[in-house]
């Protein structure tokens, strides 16, 4: 294995970077992903070796220092809530260190605990002068003075993030400075901040992207929502004679920019969204979002891309809009911005000295020369060579820079010379053709003409990569007919140091890409030369093995990075599947769709997956057993977008077809992901039944993994069915095996059952502990509604255990970064807290202003478990108000609401509220029956009413007692408890002249 493949290089070297980055944001990020790789101590295996001491020692210390400068990040950025549980574990076990303390007592202070902070410092200078005889140092004492003084400069002004390790902007860092723009960037900065749509024209090669990224790196500060960059040149134009839509497939390629996810809510817990288009899913995402997007080389769309820009303005009057294209979009509102070339030196006799002060085109062809010949001056003997060499390219910059990698081999009279020879051939070229795109063709195809056979060959082969390659890619995708593998790095080499490939560093290695211009020619001469099916062919084969290889990995241990790899990878997959749809025979595109589909889910691409799915197998003229599974694949999606509506039959079906291509493996992972589906949509009978198949062949198959994921779906049924033991089992089996395994996605689900658990018979601690594992997975794998459900779930234990402020911070950001992703039950859930913590906080108008928006914008008309919840909220809050019959009404329909659900606790939910209505009404007979009914139905499901949660009925029994007495009081909660829901209510309501009644309300 390389070196830097090894877990403790991997570590220093992102922990090496995070030290540098002066961004909290991206240093935060960085330093969890580095923290990410500890899986326990420090070569556990050999602690007790006395040749290991030192270095556990030294990794120990290393990984300390990351958490430090890790916390100190979070706090920039207002993590302090979190921050608190996640350091109070770690100061006690080092309890000494002092820079950890003064995070933990910064942490405290900003979540409204300045005692406990003032208390953590005692502590530490009690255990130094005890052990030591020492006083905390100068850092630590003057922190413990601004916490004492609560010093002004120890508030935070500015808003947390909604995640630490959510990016804000995407656009790449440039890795050479831009030359003779500084003033084009300011003014069309200035026109971006006053205009809503800016567009960037002019001929190819002048510079639209590099400006566009520079404004946009300069701007970053100033949108909140975000910098996006959404690189359009991959994107295919569909023909109006396909069966899609170019549209579509813009819209694709933003939401993929903005890491949107279809997954509306917790895909297997929540009820799926009713579908609607990507365009609209887009739409609500930047509605009210004061971000900025980039649409890059637009040149292709122009009538999709300015179709998705319009409906996106309209929906959000924050958003801008920069887009580049070599002609206007042509949609009110557009302000066009022509990109000029760089300037040209004057004629005469300038000094080099002149030339450079005067013109940017010598500037910026003068740096590149060095960077290709580190002994190159611009001197007298060369200064009249280089001024025309800049008017004969008419300063585009690109040209200018592929001319320049040429000085290694040429000096600049020499380089003239050649391209006056090549420049007198343009008078017989193709009339019409616009003199700057002349100017950069020659330049191109001179650049191609000193290229030798081999490196013609691998660059023609490249064009086909659209989105770039690693290394790997360019060695399967061009090494044949001519080219061995071997040689495909030092061509690559060549060609980059020629300025016709570009390089682009990251974490995850190195990517080489071809410019636009650069990538047409090289399209032209793979049509020439006859190649193009035959590349298009290797390329798709790669891109299906690549896939093949990712799916055992998206289920272990390289979860994260495969991840990632694919992420990098899509633009080129996706241009695979288009190819591969159109091929003869559909082999190709049902090995994609089959291998992408697991990456689909877990990236929450679904509407994305649906469409490709049902494409490919809308190819399949013979049926095989690939297409039994990308069938089983395609029922699965369309359940879960809400497209499907003949579920049982479309899942006989689907079953049926591996009758006839037995495949064991297939099928059972078919069961279980159709039960998962099943149970996204709320069916969990069929769910159950689907799931117990599929968990007795993975048994049968020794398939761990398909073990853990059917134990994981019966947790869930365990929960739907109030089965308390059988949740926690197989939550606790399943936990295990994922963690065997190490797949983190599978992690992620099981702790958030088990969380579910821990918070429903009150033990706060441990769904503390579990929510917080699942956030940094959730984070880690980049999940952001998975990051949203576990916020408000933190939010959730904050409320319950009395720490208002902590939990609508939580719940804030929760809400915040649900609405970035347009998952609005996710947000719908986040907003449910703030009106549960504004009633208990005894904000009443406020609490039913939330109450009634929810009501209002349920996510369908049928009710859920949120709709019982919020009516019970009004009803309380009308009981507060000595609103009797106002309280009963909305008791009475949360009833009937928990009724219908079948939930015994939302049963008992509803009569301890009618209850409390009651009591206000003067009739505390009926009160105790029904809190004896509602004792009794939660006795049924075995979860008896938290003590966290026991604030109104505690409020209505003790007014309760003050009416009737303890006896009586318990006499008729015996006779309630003996009742069954429904006879209680009727009870209750009965010989009532100003209460509803059940009838009524049901």
């Amino acid at each position: 294995m390389e070196p830097e493949r090894v877990d403790i290089a991997q570590f220093q070297n992102i922990t090496a970077r995070a030290y540098e980055c002066k961004d909290p944001q991206q240093r935060s990020s960085s330093l969890a992903e580095a923290l990410a790789l500890w899986r326990g101590s420090a070569l556990a295996d050999f602690s007790h070796c006395d040749f290991a001491r030192a270095t556990i020692a030294r990794l120990e210390e290393s990984r300390l220092t990351a958490v430090e400068e890790w916390a100190e990040a979070r706090l920039i950025l207002g993590e302090h809530s979190l921050l608190v549980g996640d350091l109070n574990d770690l100061v006690a076990r080092h309890p000494l260190r002092e820079r950890l303390r003064a995070a933990h007592m910064l942490a405290l202070y900003r979540t409204g605990r300045q005692n406990a902070a003032l208390a953590s410092f005692a502590d530490l200078r009690t255990r130094l002068s005890r052990e030591f005889g020492l006083d905390p140092g100068p850092q630590l004492t003057a922190v413990h003075e601004a916490v004492l003084t609560a010093a002004p400069e120890l508030d935070l002004t500015t808003p947390p993030v909604t995640s630490i390790s959510r990016p804000r902007i995407n656009v790449p860092a440039p890795l050479t400075d831009l030359i003779g723009r500084a003033d084009a960037a300011r003014r069309v900065k200035a026109q971006v901040s006053s205009d809503r749509l800016v567009t960037l024209t002019g001929p190819g090669g002048v510079g639209k992207t590099r400006l566009a990224q520079e404004v946009a790196h300069q701007l970053a500060a100033e949108y909140p929502d975000g910098v996006w960059l959404v690189e359009l040149a991959v994107t295919r134009d569909r023909p109006a004679s396909e069966n899609s839509s170019s549209v579509t497939d813009v819209a694709e390629t933003v939401a993929a920019a903005l890491d949107l996810r279809d997954n509306i809510g917790r895909v297997g817990a929540l009820p799926v969204e009713a579908p609607s288009s990507l365009l609209t899913k887009l739409s609500a995402a930047v509605r009210g979002k004061h971000m900025l997007l980039v649409l890059d080389n637009c040149d292709h769309l122009v009538e999709p891309v300015a179709e998705l820009a319009s409906a996106l303005l309209r929906s959000s009057p924050e958003l801008r809009v920069l887009a580049t294209s070599r002609e206007p979009l042509g949609i009110l509102g557009e302000v066009v911005w022509s990109v000029l070339p760089l300037g040209l030196p004057a004629g005469g006799g300038s000094t080099p000295e002149e030339l450079l002060r005067e013109s940017s085109a010598v500037r910026l062809f003068v740096e590149r020369a060095k960077a290709a010949a580190a002994d190159f001056t611009l001197n007298e003997a060369n200064a009249v060579a280089v001024a025309a060499l800049c008017h004969k390219l008419d300063g585009i910059p690109l040209a200018l820079e592929i001319a320049a990698t040429n000085l290694r081999v040429l000096d600049p009279n020499e380089l003239l010379a050649r391209l006056d020879d090549r420049f007198a051939l343009l008078d017989d070229g193709p009339r019409g053709v616009p003199p700057r795109q002349q100017t950069l063709r020659a330049v191109i195809d001179w650049s191609w003409e000193v290229l030798n056979e081999q490196e013609r060959t691998v660059l023609r082969r490249l064009a086909l990569l659209k989105a770039g390659w690693t290394v790997e890619t360019a060695e399967t995708v061009t090494a044949f007919d001519g080219i061995d593998k071997p040689q495909v790095f030092p061509i690559l080499a060549r060609l980059v140091n020629r300025s016709l490939v570009s390089t682009a560093r990251s974490t995850a290695g190195t990517r080489y890409q071809l410019l636009g211009s650069v990538t047409a020619y090289a399209m032209e001469q793979l049509d020439s030369a006859g190649e193009l099916d035959s590349v298009q062919g290797r390329r798709d084969a790669y891109y299906a093995s690549l896939c093949e290889r990712a799916t055992p990995h998206l289920r272990g241990v390289g979860q994260r990075d495969w991840l990632r790899r694919l992420d990098a990878e899509m633009a080129n997959i996706r241009g695979a599947l288009e190819s591969a749809l159109r091929a003869p025979e559909p082999d190709i595109a049902l090995r994609l769709v089959n291998s992408l589909s697991w990456y689909w889910l877990l990236r929450g691409r679904l509407d994305e997956a649906h469409r490709w799915t049902s494409l490919a197998l809308a190819s399949v003229t013979r049926s095989s057993k690939e297409s039994a599974l990308a069938s089983a694949w395609q029922a699965g999606f369309a359940m879960l977008v809400g497209a499907e509506s003949r579920r049982r039959e479309q899942t006989h079906d689907v079953l049926g077809r591996f009758a006839t291509f037995p495949d064991e493996q297939g099928l059972a992972f078919a069961e279980w992901f159709l039960g998962y589906a099943h149970l996204s949509t709320g069916h969990i009978d069929d769910s159950e039944t689907l799931v117990l198949s599929a968990l007795r062949r993975f048994r049968h198959l020794r398939d761990q993994w398909g073990v853990a994921a059917a134990l994981s779906t019966r947790s869930m049924h365990g929960i739907y069915r109030s089965d308390w033991p059988a949740a926690q089992r197989h939550g606790e089996a399943s936990k295990k095996v994922f963690r065997e395994i190490g797949d983190r996605w599978g992690q992620l689900q099981a702790i958030d059952t088990l969380a579910s658990l821990a918070e429903i018979f009150g033990n706060y601690f441990e769904a503390d502990r579990m929510n917080r594992e699942a956030l940094h997975i959730a984070e880690e794998l980049g999940l952001w509604s998975e990051v949203s459900h576990s916020l408000s779930r933190l939010g959730r234990i904050a409320l319950l255990e009395g720490d208002h402020t902590q939990a609508d911070e939580l719940h804030e950001r929760a809400a915040r970064l649900a609405g970035e992703q347009s998952d609005h039950i996710g947000e719908r859930y986040a907003r449910i807290g703030l009106a549960l913590s504004a009633r208990r906080r005894g904000l009443l108008d406020e609490a039913e202003t939330r109450l009634h928006s929810l009501l209002d914008d349920g996510t369908d008309g049928s009710p859920d478990h949120s709709d019982a919840l919020l009516t019970a909220e009004l009803g309380f809050i009308a009981e507060l108000r000595g609103q009797a019959t106002e309280s009963a009404r909305y008791h009475l329909t949360g009833y009937a609401v928990a009724r219908r659900l079948g939930d015994p606790r939302a049963v008992a939910l509803a009569l301890e509220g009618l209850a409390g209505a009651y009591i206000v009404a003067g009739r505390p007979e009926e009160t105790a029956r029904l809190l004896g009914a509602a004792e009794a139905a939660r006795k049924s499901v075995k979860v008896p009413l938290p003590e966290a949660e026991h604030g109104d009925v505690g409020r209505i029994e003790a007014a309760l007692r003050g009416l009737l007495g303890e006896e009586r009081t318990a006499e008729l909660r015996r006779q309630g408890s003996r009742l069954s829901p429904d006879q209680c209510v009727e009870l209750a309501t009965a010989g009532s002249d100003h209460l509803p009644t059940l009838k009524l309300c049901s």
